[in-house]
Formats: C-alpha cells, structure tokens, sequence
C-alpha cells in the first residue's frame, strides 16, 4: 500500500501537472486548424468548396483560411485565445455544413462525411469551452 500512496498525485502537485497538460492540449487542438489553414490557399481546396455551393469560394475559402490559422495560433500561444477560440468557432460554423452526410447516398462516402461532421462538433465543443476558460498556464495572456 506505501506503493500507491507514492504515486498518489496530491493537491500540491496538480499544479505542477496542469500547465503542460493544458498545453499539449492546446498544442493538440489547435494543430488540426493551423495545418488545415494552408489547404484553403489552394486551387483544388477553392473548386472543391465551389462544386459543394460555398458563394464566392475563391474569397471565402482562402478567408475560412486566415481565420483558421489565427485562430490556431492563437490558442497554440496562448494570446487573446478567448478571441482566437472564437475564430475556431466561426470557422466550424462555415464550414461544417459542407459535411452533409444527411444528403449522400454511397454508404461508404455517407460514412465518412458523417464522421468529419461529428468531428467538427466536437471541436466546436472544445472552442467553446476555450472561449470561456480561456489559454490556461504557460500562454502569453498569463504572464
């Protein structure tokens, strides 16, 4: 029994434990939005969003872009990740839609697009929470 109250984790060390979790969650999070953020500059990205019936895709698309990557960066770094978090929201809430799984019918293609769909959901679950509770230890608004 000594054994597991050596690994116990007491209130005191949960502070040493909490800033480098939250970090490599913020790190983890935001790594999806800041990669996906070049994609939107591409010409294939720009004709895959116009044949879905995204309006003005050659401004919005590369737009969803810079949005998506200020937003990542944001929460990466820590600085104004409140505001950064609510890019990442603005942006699920453009481009989830297009994941309209509701409407294909290939099995397999209905299949994935309804995993990208609940994928977007639950990111959008994260933003918001990050909206509210903002970057956490080790981020610039902390110091």
């Amino acid at each position: 029994m000594a054994t597991a109250a050596a690994t116990h984790v007491t209130r005191s060390d949960a502070p040493a434990l909490t800033a480098p979790i939250v970090f490599l969650g913020r790190l983890l999070f935001s790594l999806i939005f800041l990669m996906a953020s070049f994609n939107h500059f591409r010409a294939q990205t720009i004709a895959f969003a116009a044949s879905q019936g995204v309006p003005l895709a050659s401004f919005a698309v590369p737009l969803a872009g810079i949005i998506a990557l200020f937003g990542s960066l944001s929460i990466l770094v820590g600085y104004r990740a409140k505001i950064g978090a609510w890019l990442i929201v603005l942006f699920l809430i453009g481009v989830t839609p297009m994941h309209n799984f509701w409407a294909i019918s290939d099995p397999m293609m209905q299949q994935i697009q309804m995993i990208m769909f609940m994928k977007n959901l639950s990111m959008l679950g994260g933003a918001l929470l990050i909206t509210q509770l903002g970057a956490g230890p080790w981020s610039v608004d902390k110091k």
